[in-house]
């Protein structure tokens, strides 16, 4: 893979769960319980880590059906149960928020979590202050991979999505996002055992590293 030249961003949008918070045992934990009531057979937590990307509203109906609403309610029960209570940042991410705060560069969060939940756990860990924008589902008229999200991330910034805004996530989603705004897309964790189709521009697994990356930009 060819790298593209580091320049300093004018934005940084971040995807949320599993980029900046471990979220991954309380989706599973939720859609476990979701499929049982539904009588399915629930996913194990390598499949979950493997299909869930998308927001409810693209993903269940494929998953559920003509049932995915009745789905939906359930999962939602089960997740807004248990997920302020379990809600813990990636290492080092709160860090990276830090850092970036005294930077000259605008923040903001697009994520396929439902808006009303993300606001709740930015506030909940303390780092709503950080963000210029936090777009969750449900927020825009379509959700990422459409450009929707991250047009309403830069809401107000006067920054067009374009080179100088970094994309920084963890699926396949969010780079087919960052190409499709033309954002520079960083994949941030492991990567999967089955290549990308959409291609990104640098790759790091933890915030360590990340912050190695802009510390070459700042």
């Amino acid at each position: 893979m060819e790298l593209k030249k580091l320049t300093r961003p004018k934005a940084i949008i971040f995807d949320w769960d599993n980029t900046l918070v471990n979220t991954w045992p309380v989706i599973h934990e939720a859609l476990h319980k979701t499929f049982s009531q539904m009588g399915l057979e629930p996913w194990s937590l390598d499949l979950v880590k493997q299909r869930v990307a998308r927001s409810m509203r693209d993903s269940f109906p494929q998953i559920f059906g003509e049932n995915w609403q009745a789905a939906s309610d359930i999962y939602q029960q089960h997740f807004r149960d248990i997920h302020l209570q379990r809600l813990h940042e990636l290492p080092g991410a709160g860090a990276t928020l830090a850092y970036l705060s005294k930077q000259p560069v605008y923040v903001a969060i697009a994520s396929n979590k439902k808006g009303i939940n993300l606001r709740k756990e930015a506030e909940h860990i303390g780092w709503q202050k950080y963000f210029g924008n936090i777009v969750g589902a449900d927020d825009t008229k379509n959700d990422k991979p459409a450009s929707d999200p991250v047009h309403a991330a830069l809401l107000g910034s006067n920054i067009e999505a374009g080179a100088d805004v970094w994309f920084i996530g963890d699926s396949e989603i969010d780079m087919e996002c960052a190409n499709a705004t033309g954002c520079f897309p960083v994949y941030y964790g492991e990567l999967p055992a089955i290549p990308l189709k959409h291609p990104y521009s640098r790759h790091v697994k933890n915030h360590a590293e990340l912050v190695d990356l802009f510390n070459e930009v700042f």
